[in-house]
């Protein structure tokens, strides 16, 4: 395994593993057995660095969400897991009532909300100090202000170790961070956005916001992460779910350019060249890039997850990684 740092601070910041294992499924649809197994392999391979928030997964069985915190507080408490391993956990978007589909009727970032949601993550993970807090949606009926003292308080408390935001734009990130440090607290260091080798329509308008796509890493965004390259981006569906690699996964509206065919060419061209899967070379793109991210892939068996293990080990030429980039 290979690792990197996140975090500044030096009473903070932790060397977690290049490849981040998603528990978002844990708990419900995928059985506690297989969980625990796939968790267990992880591990083993010298993974370190989990990702789940207070949401996962309400939508399945129609509740508010907590499966995912909880199962992995079980997990941690029956192998004698410490602090070893990073989990990561989001709030904001939990859902206000029991419900079965996307709703904006969501605790948001409140000063209240962060505060009980952060206790309640401690809670079920079974911690004292969560290792990374995200806020994980925005919310424009909250003061910027309001929500950056709320997560700081909660960091020189030390009830968190690092912060991070997810589904922002990348203005909002960027005001957010510069009244933290006015105010000298701890401000966001790990930003969660979709990212993929084949890029998203951002155009199309999103749940939270008739701008467009919030959530995926557009070209401000990597701009943005270029100009600060203290910041650790995450990339959540990279492997889009199995489109890549499975026939009966299409690819949606949302990839519906003319760049799509042209980079799916190139990546069929590398993988066949290099003898590695389709979503292995994938996952090598994003974590040796020029930005390089952290992947955050899901798993639902261990014969999953050793394939994206084995990407860790793969290492692009110069020349697949331009036969890459330059396909549009």
């Amino acid at each position: 395994m290979r690792y990197r740092t996140i975090g500044t601070d030096p009473k903070t910041r932790r060397e977690v593993s290049v490849l981040s294992l998603g528990a978002m499924l844990m708990g419900t649809v995928t059985d506690e057995a297989t969980s625990f197994a796939i968790l267990d392999r992880y591990a083993e391979a010298g993974g370190n660095f989990i990702d789940t928030s207070n949401n996962y997964a309400y939508w399945v069985d129609g509740s508010q969400g907590g499966e995912s915190e909880r199962l992995l507080g079980r997990w941690r408490r029956s192998r004698g897991v410490g602090d070893e391993i990073v989990v990561a956990t989001k709030l904001g978007a939990r859902p206000n009532v029991p419900s079965t589909g996307f709703t904006l009727d969501i605790e948001g970032l409140s000063p209240k909300a962060i505060r009980e949601s952060a206790e309640r993550s401690r809670e079920h993970l079974g911690v004292e100090k969560l290792d990374l807090l995200y806020a994980h949606v925005q919310d424009r009926s909250v003061p910027v202000r309001e929500t950056v003292e709320a997560f700081g308080e909660l960091v020189t408390e030390g009830a968190v170790g690092l912060l991070g935001v997810s589904n922002h734009w990348a203005w909002q990130v960027e005001r957010a961070r510069t009244l933290a440090v006015a105010a000298g607290l701890p401000g966001y260091e790990v930003l969660q956005y979709h990212h993929s080798y084949l890029r998203q329509r951002t155009d199309r308008p999103s749940l939270r916001s008739s701008d467009g796509q919030e959530g995926v890493a557009a070209g401000d965004l990597l701009s943005y992460l270029r100009a600060e390259p203290a910041l650790v981006p995450v990339a959540y569906s990279p492997l889009l779910a199995g489109a890549y690699s499975r026939a009966d996964k299409p690819l949606g509206p949302e990839f519906d350019h003319p760049g799509t065919r042209a980079r799916q060419a190139a990546l069929r061209a590398v993988a066949d060249e290099t003898g590695a899967t389709v979503n292995q070379v994938v996952l090598a793109w994003l974590i040796g890039g020029e930005v390089p991210f952290v992947p955050l892939v899901g798993a639902s068996s261990v014969a999953q997850l050793e394939e994206s293990l084995a990407a860790v080990d793969l290492e692009l030429t110069a020349e697949q990684r331009a036969t890459l980039d330059a396909a549009h």
